[in-house]
């Protein structure tokens, strides 16, 4: 269980995330960013003029992904990585990153 709080994040920080966890931006339009992943059954939508990004959006947006905070942090700080489970596959899973 992580001992970090899961407070309001920058902007920027988010989309980063978003994008380490295989997430694509596939369009901007009318203040929002759309970020989509193959196995994703919505896409996961962020306001890109409001900063930071309020917890509950993290919120949803972790639980659309089926992510737990611990992981959230873990990929921000480079512990864990998210890779296809095979080049073809629309499925994803989260690894340890072994140094």
């Amino acid at each position: 269980m992580s001992t970090q709080r899961l407070t309001n994040i920058p902007l920027a920080r988010y989309c980063a995330f978003l994008e380490l966890a295989g997430c694509n931006l596939i369009r901007t339009s009318g203040g929002h960013d759309v970020f989509a992943r193959a196995d994703l059954l919505r896409p996961i939508v962020v306001q890109n003029h409001i900063t930071p990004v309020p917890e509950r959006i993290v919120r949803q947006g972790l639980r659309a992904l089926g992510m737990s905070k611990g992981d959230f942090f873990d990929i921000l700080e480079g512990k864990k990585e998210v890779v296809r489970k095979s080049p073809q596959s629309k499925h994803f899973e989260i690894r340890s990153i072994k140094k």
